[in-house]
């Protein structure tokens, strides 16, 4: 009988890492590497995507870099061809590229902002899942993790884009693992609260408003980047074989009160 830590291995494997330049993105692909994966990094951050291909090289891992804007379809499909073609096969996708813009209320939010934040946070998850799938499911299945949020579980005031894009991202998720889960693909979310990242960059915070958002969360404290790639590297690995449909909260407790 397999040892249930061995099940956390991730040697063989090839996953895809969209929003992998920075912050929860490169510490995933970071890790997944550490656990033996081979990753493709997608980013439009080149500099940022190429410095995460040289760590995980540097550290004896296998990586590529493949610009990639997720919300055009033709460089999703091109990523994914990239990453067969070049690693071998796809058993993983962790879809994780998004954007933050705060709008000031949706009386005042103009269509453009609302589009821009739509079209990376839910259009190009959707795309990632859709590419990601044709191909598993036509070659022994695979896991998906989407990039959800606190903010798609909760009301957010003055983020009703991002806000609507992560709820989104929840619908999105359970649709597709309904769909697809008989057929050998897993699906699930991962719903982080507010993690230390250049999204939300604490050292242009005051004292007061990094006081702020250290008590919304009941564990008294921001996330760290390495703890959602501890969840995603999880649900993409056999540890997590019969969890499918479900959306994760890493976040401190910000979604229990």
């Amino acid at each position: 009988m397999q040892q249930a830590y061995s099940k956390l291995d991730l040697t063989g494997r090839v996953i895809i890492v969209t929003g992998g330049g920075s912050g929860i993105g490169q510490e995933t692909a970071k890790l997944l590497a550490a656990r033996g994966a081979a990753v493709a990094v997608a980013d439009v951050n080149d500099t940022g995507g190429e410095q995460t291909v040289a760590a995980i090289s540097a550290a004896g891992g296998r990586a590529i870099y493949v610009r990639t804007d997720v919300s055009r379809e033709a460089e999703v499909e091109a990523l994914v061809a990239a990453t067969v073609k070049r690693l071998g096969g796809l058993h993983g996708g962790f879809n994780n590229a998004g954007i933050f813009r705060k709008d000031g209320g949706l009386g005042r939010l103009s269509l453009d902002n609302w589009q821009s934040v739509i079209d990376i946070n839910l259009t190009g998850v959707f795309l990632c899942v859709k590419h990601q799938i044709a191909y598993m499911i036509a070659n022994g299945g695979g896991s998906i993790v989407n990039t959800a949020s606190g903010a798609g579980l909760v009301g957010t005031p003055g983020a009703g884009a991002y806000c609507a894009s992560k709820h989104g991202v929840v619908g999105l998720t359970r649709a597709a693992s309904a769909e697809y889960s008989a057929r050998g693909v897993r699906v699930n979310a991962i719903a982080p609260g507010m993690i230390e990242t250049p999204m939300i960059d604490p050292s242009r915070l005051d004292a007061a408003a990094r006081e702020g958002l250290n008590r919304a969360h009941p564990i008294g404290r921001m996330g760290q980047a390495g703890e959602i790639a501890e969840a995603a590297a999880w649900l993409l690995s056999e540890a997590s074989s019969y969890v499918t449909g479900t959306v994760v909260p890493v976040d401190g407790g910000y979604t229990s009160i």
